[in-house]
């Protein structure tokens, strides 16, 4: 058995990974970085969901980082594509001109990028990546935890030791692995006071996962793939959270929950609340042909991570891994229904049924099957933590008209989104609601039980609820910077997190480095705070 040990051990190349692991490096200590898969980035490569961002993320309301990442991708498009000359001076050039982000692109290209991104330090050995491993077990002395096991794809095992730890795994695999506490699922009104909270908590109350897939339109051709074993179930089932069954153009409405109709293409009633068309071809499309000159040989390319192919059947923590597995083998077959009945049975908006010419591009995913490399997780197991964030610290509703998201004086980042929890594997329906830009407080990364663990995804400090709002792309970019430069400040001054976290002047310390060293923001300005991001009027 091989063993390797660093200044960091971070398990999960993610984003918050790969955040993590950039921060630690800048500050000048080595790190191991560990990724199940082939690809780095999580949600936006193998999991391939284009960024879900804020209104400023253009702006300086964003960690250097993360604009570092943005601007590399827009920089990759110029360099390496037949772009027109109208495109290649868009300094806000969305490839995909989809409207659910102003950066759509295809998730391979983020995958280089980001590899380009770490290249300097895996030339210099400060950094060393392992592909292909998972976490399998973890060894602990008291309260630090001394070792992890990965196993390879051939079963071969290393430990891998790090004198600080980061769980950035899509799961939080390592708090089960190392005995962490910790939560799953949905906590209740009486445990955490919030408005939207369940009367009686749920750990098998988990948000659905998707199985993204993008699809070419090839006019003239047809691309019909095989009818999936599972799909009569899929098109004759119906939910009661849902106007009928999923394979149809028809959805509801996060908000309002009301019944609305979403052809694929052009000619969608306007939403309700935007006023903005809807069809679902360019809510994530990631190629929109007209950006490139008459050089390039394909059409446009959109990304399907639609509501029609959310699968809530079964969770994935909580459960044994026989159900696990039948889970993800699920949420596979449900999206393959989705496009054979996109393909041979839908509606179109011209006459007729079928879209025969739509075709599955798993090129531009990774794959050979037109399916992500991976399916997206959009909730994790999250620690019990110094201090968790709840829907009274950032809820509108919670706190009132232009009363803004709390104030938090051990700040280490910023971000926003709504409350977006998709249906759950428990029967609930879409709990979307309206949150202010809110800050992330140091103490929902400090573990209560462990002093050298820290998390570095999902699975920091917060509820069911407000899990909804930091689980997006910038977030988990900005979670990961601040506890990779806690670990290396922690190792700097022979401090725990735990120790930093209750010395206001080691707090200051950390929030310099921050934004110093790394150009990250630490709040925002009071006028975003308190009005900034619904997209509707204040309650």
């Amino acid at each position: 058995m091989l063993t390797d040990n660093a200044d960091l051990l971070i398990i999960g190349g993610g984003l918050g990974g790969v955040a993590a692991a950039r921060a630690a490096l800048t500050l000048g200590r080595r790190v191991i970085l560990t990724e199940s898969g082939d690809w780095l980035g999580g949600q936006l490569t193998g999991q391939a969901v284009p960024p879900d961002e804020h209104p400023w993320i253009e702006g300086e309301h964003v960690s250097a980082g993360y604009r570092e990442l943005r601007g590399r991708i827009r920089d990759f498009y110029r360099r390496n594509h037949p772009l027109t000359p109208e495109a290649r001076a868009d300094e806000h050039l969305n490839p995909g001109q989809g409207f659910v982000s102003a950066l759509c692109h295809e998730p391979r290209v983020a995958a280089l990028v980001l590899e380009e991104m770490v290249s300097p330090w895996l030339s210099s050995g400060a950094l060393t990546l392992l592909r292909g491993v998972t976490p399998v077990a973890a060894a602990r002395d008291g309260d630090r935890v001394t070792s992890v096991t990965v196993r390879d794809r051939s079963g071969a095992e290393t430990v891998l030791r790090g004198d600080v730890v980061l769980d950035a795994t899509e799961l939080g695999d390592l708090l089960e692995l190392a005995g962490v506490p910790h939560v799953i699922g949905a906590e209740s009104k009486a445990e955490t006071g919030e408005l939207h909270a369940l009367d009686r908590a749920d750990p098998l109350d988990q948000q659905a996962i998707t199985w993204c897939a993008a699809v070419e339109y090839c006019p003239g051709e047809s691309h019909v793939i095989p009818e999936p074993a599972g799909y009569a179930r899929w098109r004759d089932t119906a939910d009661p959270r849902w106007p009928g069954s999923q394979l149809s153009w028809n959805d509801v409405h996060p908000i309002t929950l009301e019944e609305r109709h979403r052809p694929l293409f052009a000619g969608a009633p306007a939403d309700a609340v935007t006023g903005a068309e809807r069809d679902l071809w360019h809510y994530r499309r990631i190629v929109a042909r007209r950006h490139f000159d008459h050089t390039f040989a394909g059409g446009d390319v959109t990304l399907i991570n639609w509501p029609h192919v959310d699968y809530w059947e079964l969770p994935l923590l909580g459960v044994d891994a026989g159900t696990r597995r039948r889970a993800v083998a699920e949420a596979r077959e449900l999206t393959l229904s989705f496009v054979h009945w996109m393909q041979t049975a839908a509606p179109r908006s011209d006459g007729g049924t079928g879209y025969p010419e739509l075709r599955l591009r798993g090129d531009v995913l990774g794959t050979d099957d037109g399916l992500a490399r991976e399916p997206y997780i959009r909730e994790s197991r999250r620690i019990r933590a110094a201090f968790t964030v709840t829907e009274a610290h950032i809820g509108r509703a919670m706190r009132g008209r232009g009363a803004g998201s709390e104030i938090f004086p051990d700040s280490v980042g910023i971000g926003y989104y709504r409350i977006d929890l998709h249906p759950s594997t428990s029967g609930r329906s879409y709990v979307d609601i309206a949150s202010y830009p809110f800050q992330i407080p140091l103490g929902a990364l400090v573990p209560t039980s462990v002093s050298n663990l820290l998390p570095a995804n999902k699975n920091i400090g917060t509820t069911h609820i407000t899990n909804g709002a930091y689980r997006l792309h910038p977030v988990e970019w900005s979670i990961g910077e601040a506890a990779g430069a806690l670990a290396a400040y922690c190792l700097e001054a022979g401090r725990s997190p735990a120790q930093v976290h209750a010395d206001p002047a080691d707090v200051r310390k950390l929030q310099d480095l921050l934004g110093e060293s790394l150009g990250v923001p630490l709040a925002w300005p009071d006028e975003i705070r308190r009005h900034g991001g619904s997209g509707e009027p204040d309650e």
